[in-house]
């Protein structure tokens, strides 16, 4: 019996509580209830502040009650459901649950049942939702903020899709503004040996690119300097994105939809959504420009979206793309959006809201913070190709893809990390990567073993009753919750964390109870649940670390 099953059954006993007019509930029988493992031992596996939650709103024969006599009236009957060993009451009205063996060893069959789908919840069914994150400019390598929102975002996205919604992962590119000019400058200059301009850019990246566009176009130094740099541009942009492409790829990051800003200012898509603002009111005209006005709807000013010279300001892109995903048919759209942009997310909040929609709801802004590499307790700080920054590929040469992944996704994105380049390469537990990679493993060589001596799981998971064991299967069945809160939350980082904590639980059951038999010792049923046992952690590892974008290694 999982935490669901568990709730459902509580919300059955207040229903028939209900229907039979034992209780009176003043805004009806709630659809769920929160069923938690307690964090102490000897509380029963689960426990449930339900009789807390309703006595407020709740009347026995006609009375005002207690949240304490609540629980007992809810207890007597937990008590009686299929799978529940016992119910006890704590504190004020807190219920304790001990579940039936044999009901808490079903985990292991369910799971073994549900596979790679184990860990699917219906959170977000039907909903389809637009995530855009990297949308690094194509104007160099992407740096460790972006390899950040590429890890961040991809298993956000596995998260999503596992709870039910519709997922379309957008890469916003950015072609079109002064920094495609100052690359494309950047470019010629390094062809014709000349230094980077001033306000340019610089690395060996930069060098690479412009000898690439040279040896693709021989006679493109020979143009005059206006018509090569629009070719350096065009080749020059299209050479970068390609490669920001495969190393993306590389990093087990694909998108669905690669988005061309430049679109926007070509298809008439600025004035369509212009337009709209101003069908609803919500534009004005001054000083020869066309305002949004965005205070009304909670920004700190009115922007300006159509300047006096009749070009598209910054934000007019933004309107064009916001208003082009929702035609697209998204419910929710987020963006994931680098530390330098705290200053962004009011005015884009009131765009949201100047369209009619529901900031927070139809719109959302995830932003990341900064990311340092540290070697020998000391900063690093310089790239070999990208010269002022670090990059994706840096990050994956000195630790490798699953370690970076990990890293990166293991911690919430709102706070700062530190990656001990010394850390994450050491073959040991201390390793977060390395000691939920060495779990599935190391269940993946017992099984091997079992099947050597023909031994395959069994199904009398009723004698799994083991303290170990029980710890394992209610580590085992809150799985699907926590990918549920993950998607929530927008904190794929919550996955990491639960598969490092069932680790250890895991190690301790592995510890306490013999899985395979030794020497001439006859295999016995409790051999074969207990396989049942560890073929379910190995389904809820990989399916853990497959969230994270990580690998489930055989062996190591």
């Amino acid at each position: 019996m999982n935490p669901e099953q568990l709730s459902s059954a509580i919300v059955d006993v207040l229903t028939r509580l209900a229907d039979e007019g034992a209780l009176t509930l003043a805004d009806g029988v709630p659809s769920t209830v929160t069923v938690e493992r307690p964090r102490q031992k000897g509380h029963g596996d689960y426990a449930t502040n339900v009789a807390m939650q309703l006595a407020r709103r709740t009347l026995i024969g006609g009375q005002g009650t207690s949240p304490r006599a609540l629980a007992e009236l809810v207890a007597a009957r937990l008590a009686e459901a299929d799978g529940v060993a016992g119910v006890e009451i704590a504190g004020p009205g807190f219920l304790n649950i001990t579940v039936a063996s044999g009901a808490q060893g079903k985990v292991a069959l369910d799971i073994l049942a549900s596979g790679e789908r184990y860990g699917g919840n219906d959170a977000f069914a039907g909903e389809r939702v637009n995530l855009e994150f990297v949308s690094a400019n194509p104007t160099g390598p992407i740096h460790l903020g972006g390899t950040r929102w590429a890890a961040v975002g991809d298993a956000l996205g596995r998260v999503f899709t596992m709870s039910g919604a519709d997922v379309t992962r957008e890469y916003y590119f950015n072609d079109h503004g002064a920094q495609i000019d100052r690359f494309a400058r950047s470019l010629l200059a390094s062809a014709q040996g000349r230094p980077a301009p001033e306000d340019g850019y610089g690395g060996q990246y930069i060098h690479d690119i412009a000898a690439a566009v040279a040896a693709a176009e021989p006679g493109v130094l020979a143009l005059p300097d206006d018509e090569a740099q629009e070719r350096f541009r065009a080749l020059g942009v299209e050479m970068m994105f390609e490669e920001i492409k495969q190393t993306l790829h590389d990093f087990g990051v694909d998108f669905d939809v690669y988005f061309h800003e430049n679109n926007l200012h070509e298809s008439g898509a600025v004035k369509h959504a212009i337009d709209r603002l101003t069908e609803l009111g919500n534009t004005y005209e001054k000083d020869g420009a066309i305002w949004l006005a965005s205070e009304r709807f909670g920004d700190d000013k009115d922007r300006v979206i159509i300047k006096s010279d009749g070009q598209g300001a910054y934000l007019s892109g933004d309107l064009a793309y916001y208003l082009d995903k929702r035609e697209r048919g998204f419910d929710r759209c987020i963006i994931m959006l680098g530390a330098d942009h705290h200053g962004y997310v009011g005015r884009m909040m009131a765009m949201c809201a100047a369209f009619g929609d529901k900031p927070g709801e139809n719109l959302e802004l995830l932003i990341g913070q900064m990311v340092n590499l540290v070697k020998d307790g000391e900063p690093v700080r310089m790239s070999k190709r990208a010269g002022t920054v670090i990059t994706l590929d840096d990050l994956v040469t000195a630790i490798g893809k699953d370690a970076a992944r990990y890293a990166l996704a293991r911690y919430s994105s709102d706070s700062n990390i530190d990656i001990d380049l010394d850390l994450w390469t050491k073959a040991e537990s201390a390793n977060p990567v390395y000691y939920v990679q060495y779990v599935h493993a190391r269940v993946s060589s017992i099984l091997r073993n079992a099947a050597d001596l023909g031994l395959e799981p069994g199904d009398h998971v009723e004698l799994l009753d083991h303290e170990k064991e029980g710890e394992l299967l209610r580590a085992l069945a809150e799985f699907p919750r926590v990918v549920a809160r993950a998607a929530q939350l927008r904190e794929p980082h919550r996955v990491a964390r639960y598969l490092e904590e069932t680790a250890g639980i895991y190690h301790r059951f592995y510890d306490n109870c013999r899985v395979l038999p030794r020497g001439d010792e006859e295999p016995t049923d409790l051999h074969g649940a207990r396989l049942a046992l560890v073929a379910a952690t190995r389904i809820v590892f990989a399916n853990g670390l497959d969230l994270l974008g990580v690998s489930a290694p055989e062996r190591m």
